[in-house]
């Protein structure tokens, strides 16, 4: 079962883009060694906050999050083989001097070591942005940690831009 935009936007009508698809129970393993590979890079960045090993989410968190409707979480798929993936999260954004928006949070984002700079994760983060246009999102956010200087060159690439900043002194 794949999942695109009904060709709209002319990018879906790329036949790599065919590849991603919402995840199922078959691709948690996949999924941990990739979320396995993330905390090393953070681990890299910040050794002080992020553990050199393990995973943000354990599998059973992960059979909870694909039953999620609001949250979804796609994969990309090459050959059989899950190469990344993207996770989804809805989240409204109100308080007393906000606007109420639906934002589309991307809780992460990572693709293979092994694949990277074959623009899979632009084609991850495209579908996103088409899932969040036709399901009524005002907006993308996601948080990306200064000591992952990669990632931060990848959404600027994609035209993210700082809402806010999150300031820490060290004591």
């Amino acid at each position: 079962m794949y999942i695109c935009c009904r060709e709209k936007c002319g990018f879906c009508a790329h036949p790599d883009i065919k590849m991603i698809r919402k995840a199922e129970i078959k691709d948690i393993e996949a999924i941990c060694r990739l979320l396995e590979q993330v905390l090393k890079v953070h681990h890299m960045g910040r050794p002080d906050l992020f553990r050199p090993s393990g995973k943000k989410y354990d599998e059973k968190a992960l059979e909870k999050m694909l039953e999620c409707p609001e949250n979804p979480i796609f994969v990309y798929e090459e050959e059989g083989a899950v190469m990344g993936y993207i996770m989804c999260q809805e989240h409204f954004i109100s308080g007393p001097a906000l606007v109420s928006v639906k934002t589309l949070f991307i809780d992460d984002l990572c693709v293979d070591e092994n694949a990277r700079g074959k623009g899979i994760g632009k084609k991850l983060f495209h579908f996103a942005k088409e899932y969040g246009k036709e399901n009524g999102f005002y907006n993308i956010t996601l948080h990306v940690w200064e000591g992952n200087p990669g990632a931060r060159k990848f959404y600027d690439s994609l035209g993210l831009k700082p809402q806010y900043t999150n300031l820490e002194f060290i004591l």
